[in-house]
C-alpha cells in the first residue's frame, strides 16, 4: 500500500508513530504487518470520519476547541472523506489502522490543529463507535432487503393460494397443502428474523464515544451530544463495558446465522423441487448454470450457494463467541479479530437476501405436477380419520380403520379416493357416499379453514395481514 504521506522515518524511529513516545526501538517489520488492521478496517473510514466530526463539534461546543480549530478540522476531514470516496487516499500499513491513517492525514493537511482532534477519546472508544455506526448501516440495508424478499413471497403466495401440493413430514407425503401456504411458512420465519434484527439494532444503537481508553476522560465532554449528532439513542452507561464488549456483534451474527439457516432450508426445498424427481417448480435461467460436460443440465446454483454460505456465517458466530469468552476487562488486542467475521457475516447475509429477493418472485409453479404428487401417498388419510370421528367413531379406532384401508389400497395399487364405496365400507359401516367429499385434495385443503390453516381463503387472509404488517415497518 502507498505510504506517500506517512513519515519516511516511521519504521526506523518509533517516536514517529502517533503512539511512539514511550518506545525506544522500532516495531519489527513482521509484527507491524501482523498487528495492522488497516487492510480490512479501512472499510469503516466514512464512519470513522463521521465519528470524528461529531467529536470535534462537541469539543468546540464545550470550549476544548475554538470555533476556528473546529472548522479547520471539519474541513480537513471532509476533504479526506472525498479522497477516500475517490479512491485516492494513501493507506499505510505502518499507521496500523483506519483511525491512525486518517488522523495522520489530517495533520498532514492542516498541521498541528489536527493533533487536537484526539482530545478526550481513545482508539478504544473510537473503534467501538465506528463498528456500531458501520453495523447500524448494514442492519438498515439488510432490513430493507428482508422486507423486499417478504413482499415478493407474499405476492407469490397470494397468486398460488389455490395451488395444491403435497405437504411433507420426514420428506414423506403427509397431507395436501397449498403452495401459497408453504410460501407463507417461509415468510413467517423471515418475519421473526426481521424482529430479531430490529431488536439487535436497539442494542447496537448506543454510543460508546467518550468512554476513552477504559475509564472516561477528565475533559468536560458531552457524551449525550455526540450520541445525538451520530443518531444514537443514548450513550452507553459504563466506560469499561463500552470499549471491551462485542456482544452486539455476536448478537448480529446470531441473527445472521438464523437468517441463513432459514434461507438454507428454503434453498434445500428449491433444489429438491427443481430436480426431475420432484419437478414442482421452474427457476428462471438467470438463477441457474449449466454443466461443462452434460449439456442437458440446469443447475440451481443460487439456492445451492446460499445453502453453502450458511456454514461460513455459522462459523463467524462461533468465532466471535470464542473470541470473547475469556477476555478480562477492558480492551484487549484480541478484539481486532472481531471485524473480519462481522464484516463477512453482514456481507454474506445481505448478498443472500438480495439473491433470494430477486429469485423468489420469479418462481414458477408446475401446478399439474404438484397436484399429481399430492394425489399420491394417501395424503387424505387423516381426512378419512377425521370423517369417521365426526360420525362418532373414537379417534384411535378411526386411526386403525384408516390404517387397514391404506393397507388394502396399497394391495390394490390405488389411492383411497380411487376405492369404491363397498371396498371402504368393509372396514367401517359408518362410511357413506359423502366420504368422497373429504377424500378429494380440494376438500382436504378447504377443510383447514382456520387461522394458520392451508385453506385458500385462509391463505389469502394471511397474505392480507402480512402485507399490512410489512407496510407498517
Amino acid at each position: 500500500m502507498s505510504n506517500d504521506n506517512a513519515s519516511p522515518n516511521s519504521a526506523a524511529n518509533p517516536a514517529a508513530k502517533l503512539w511512539g513516545g514511550r518506545f525506544s526501538e522500532a516495531t519489527d517489520a513482521f509484527v507491524e504487518r501482523f498487528t495492522a488492521s488497516v487492510m480490512f478496517d479501512q472499510r469503516m473510514a466514512q464512519e470513522d470520519i463521521r465519528g470524528s466530526l461529531a467529536h470535534a463539534q462537541m469539543l468546540s461546543e464545550v470550549g476544548v476547541l475554538t470555533e476556528g480549530e473546529y472548522r479547520q478540522i471539519a474541513d480537513g476531514l471532509q476533504a479526506i472523506a472525498a479522497e477516500i470516496e475517490a479512491g485516492e487516499f494513501p493507506w499505510s500499513v505502518e499507521l496500523e489502522d483506519v483511525h491512525m491513517n486518517i488522523e495522520a492525514r489530517l495533520t498532514d493537511r492542516i498541521g498541528a490543529t489536527g493533533k487536537k482532534l484526539h482530545t478526550g477519546r481513545s482508539r478504544n472508544d473510537q473503534v467501538a463507535t465506528d463498528i456500531r455506526l458501520w453495523l447500524r448501516g448494514r442492519i438498515d440495508q439488510i432490513a430493507a432487503e428482508l422486507t423486499r424478499l417478504q413482499s415478493g413471497l407474499v405476492e407469490l403466495a397470494e397468486r398460488e393460494a389455490d395451488t395444491i401440493m403435497p405437504g411433507f413430514t420426514h420428506l414423506q407425503s403427509a397431507q395436501p397443502v397449498t403452495f401459497g401456504h408453504h410460501l407463507l411458512a417461509w415468510n413467517e420465519m423471515l418475519g421473526r428474523d426481521y424482529e430479531r434484527l430490529m431488536d439487535c439494532r436497539k442494542r447496537v444503537n448506543r454510543s460508546p464515544l467518550g468512554a476513552a481508553a477504559l475509564a472516561g476522560t477528565s475533559y468536560p465532554i458531552n457524551r449525550a451530544r455526540t450520541a445525538e449528532l451520530l443518531g444514537f439513542d443514548a450513550p452507553t452507561e459504563n466506560s469499561l463495558d463500552s470499549v471491551s464488549d462485542r456482544d452486539f456483534a455476536i448478537e448480529f451474527c446470531a441473527f445472521a446465522a438464523l437468517l441463513l439457516t432459514h434461507l438454507s432450508r428454503a434453498s434445500e426445498e428449491l433444489v429438491l423441487w427443481t430436480s426431475s424427481q420432484f419437478d414442482f417448480i421452474d427457476l428462471p435461467d438467470r438463477f441457474c448454470t449449466g454443466s461443462s460436460i452434460m449439456p442437458q443440465k440446469k443447475n440451481p446454483d443460487v439456492p445451492e450457494l446460499v445453502r453453502g454460505k450458511t456454514g461460513r456465517v455459522n462459523g463467524h458466530l462461533v468465532s466471535l463467541l470464542t473470541l470473547m469468552k475469556s477476555q478480562p476487562l477492558a480492551y484487549n488486542k484480541d478484539n481486532q479479530e472481531d471485524k473480519e467475521p462481522l464484516f463477512d457475516a453482514a456481507d454474506t447475509a445481505l448478498d443472500c437476501l438480495r439473491a433470494f429477493a430477486d429469485m423468489a418472485p420469479a418462481l414458477e409453479a408446475k401446478k399439474e405436477n404438484m397436484y399429481a404428487a399430492a394425489a399420491k401417498g394417501f395424503s387424505t388419510a387423516t381426512d378419512l380419520a377425521d370423517y369417521l370421528v365426526r360420525k362418532g367413531v373414537a379417534f384411535r379406532d378411526a386411526h386403525e380403520i384408516v390404517g387397514q384401508s391404506v393397507s388394502f389400497a396399497i394391495e390394490q395399487e390405488k389411492d383411497l379416493a380411487e376405492l369404491g364405496l363397498a371396498q371402504l365400507q368393509q372396514f367401517s359401516d359408518q362410511i357413506g357416499e359423502d366420504v368422497f367429499d373429504v377424500l378429494t385434495l380440494e376438500g382436504s385443503v378447504a377443510a383447514r379453514d382456520h387461522i394458520g390453516g392451508t385453506a385458500p381463503a385462509q391463505v389469502r387472509a394471511a397474505c392480507a395481514r402480512a402485507k399490512k404488517l410489512i407496510a407498517g415497518r
